[in-house]
C-alpha cells in the first residue's frame, strides 16, 4: 500500500496542541523568542491609541525599502510570509512550477490551491542545490534560503544562476535575518522575488507581518490581488520598528547568539547513538535523522518536550525530526531526556 502524501498544511505549532502533557520545552516552533522584546512591546502599546484610523503602510514600506536598498514600489507588506505565497499563486500563471524540496510547504500548498500543477525537485545527500539540475523549462522556481527544514544556506551565486528570461524565481528568506551578516541574501537583487518574515526573530507570529521584494510590475500586480488593509496598524508599527537600523543591528547580535547555541546543539546531537545531521546547518533549527523518530517524538512529548516531525516535508520520511535552536540550558534538557529514552528503548 502506498504511503499517504505529506500533509502540506502541518506546521510546528500543531505539535503543541491537544497534548495530554503541557509542553514545557518547545523545540517544534521556529519562533526564536517567547515574546517580543520590551522596547518593541512599548512601541506596540503606544500604537493602541491609533487603532481608530485605517492602516497606512507608506512609512513602513519606506523603512523596508531603505533597509534593502530598494525602491518603495518594489516592496509589498503582507500578513506574514504565508499571505505572500498565496498572492504569488493568485497572480502568477506558470506553465511549469517547480518547488525545490524539502522546504516550507506553504508555497506548494498555495500553488495547488490556486489550481497550478506543481513539480517537486527533491534534493538528496546534504540537500545542496545544483542550479543546473532544476528543470530548464520551469518558468517558476521556489526555493528556501536558509531552507526550512534542512537548515542549508545556499550560496547567492547558485541561486542567481536560476534566474533567466521568462522565469520567476521566488526565494523564501524567512530565516535570513538569523544568519549573521545575511551574506547569501538576494534581497537586493532586482530580478529575484524575495519573501521575508518578521515573526521569527521578534516573537510576532501572532501579529502576522512579512513582506515581498521584487520587480515593481509584479509588486503592483500582487498589491491589486491583496485585500485592502491586509496588514494591521499594529503590524505596520512592528514592521517599521524592527527594520530600523538599531533593530537590524540587534537582530545581528541575536544571530551571533543563535550560531553559538546551534553549535552547542550540534555537539550534543553528535554524541547521541544513531543520530545524524546530514546537512551543513546555518539556520536556527537543525534537521536530524534517527531511526524510530516517531516513537522518540511521542516519548519526548510525554515528558513535556516538543520537536517537529519531519515526514510532512516532501523528500523526507518518518525517521526525520526538526529541532529548533534554543539556549544551552534548554538544549541540555532535551538531550538528557533523549539519552534516557534511547537507553531504555526496547
Amino acid at each position: 500500500m502506498a504511503e499517504p502524501p505529506p500533509d502540506l498544511r502541518h506546521h510546528g505549532d500543531a505539535e503543541l496542541r491537544d497534548v495530554a502533557v503541557p509542553v514545557r520545552h518547545d523545540f517544534a516552533v521556529n519562533v526564536r523568542v517567547s515574546e517580543p522584546p520590551r522596547w518593541l512591546r512599548d512601541r506596540l502599546v503606544a500604537g493602541l491609541d491609533r487603532l481608530a484610523a485605517y492602516p497606512d503602510a507608506r512609512a513602513a514600506t519606506a523603512t523596508i525599502a531603505a533597509r534593502h536598498g530598494r525602491a518603495p514600489d518594489e516592496v509589498l507588506l503582507t500578513s506574514g510570509a504565508a499571505e505572500a505565497f498565496v498572492l504569488l499563486a493568485r497572480v502568477l500563471r506558470p506553465r511549469r512550477a517547480v518547488v525545490v524540496h524539502p522546504q516550507f510547504t506553504e508555497p506548494e500548498a498555495a500553488l495547488l490551491a490556486a489550481g497550478h500543477p506543481v513539480d517537486r525537485h527533491l534534493l538528496g545527500g546534504g540537500f545542496v542545490l545544483d542550479p543546473d539540475a532544476v528543470p530548464a523549462d520551469a518558468d517558476l522556481v521556489v526555493v528556501g534560503n536558509p531552507t526550512n527544514p534542512t537548515s542549508v544556506l545556499h550560496p547567492a551565486a547558485a541561486l542567481a544562476r536560476l534566474l533567466r528570461p521568462g522565469r520567476t524565481v521566488v526565494v523564501d528568506e524567512a530565516f535570513m535575518d538569523a544568519v549573521p551578516g545575511e551574506p547569501e541574501s538576494l534581497a537586493g537583487h532586482p530580478e529575484a522575488v524575495v519573501v521575508r518574515s518578521l515573526t521569527k526573530t521578534w516573537g510576532l507570529a501572532g501579529l502576522r507581518v512579512g513582506y515581498v521584494l521584487g520587480p515593481a510590475e509584479l509588486i503592483r500586480a500582487l498589491s491589486q490581488a491583496q485585500p485592502l488593509w491586509s496588514v494591521s496598524s499594529l503590524g505596520l508599527i512592528a514592521v517599521q520598528a524592527v527594520c530600523e537600523p538599531a533593530a537590524v543591528a540587534e537582530a545581528g547580535v541575536l544571530a551571533d547568539q543563535a550560531d553559538r547555541d546551534r553549535a552547542h546543539l550540534l555537539a550534543r546531537l553528535a554524541a547521541l547513538p544513531g543520530v545524524t545531521v546530514p546537512a551543513a546547518s546555518r539556520a536556527p533549527f537543525v534537521l536530524v535523522h534517527t531511526p524510530g523518530a516517531a516513537v522518540l517524538r511521542e516519548r519526548l512529548r510525554a515528558a513535556g518536550i516538543a520537536v517537529r516531525r519531519g515526514d510532512t516535508f516532501p523528500g523526507l520520511g518518518p525517521d526525520w525530526l526538526r529541532v529548533a535552536v534554543r539556549g544551552r540550558a534548554a538544549t541540555d534538557t532535551l538531550i538528557d531526556h533523549w539519552e534516557q529514552i534511547t537507553a531504555t528503548r526496547p
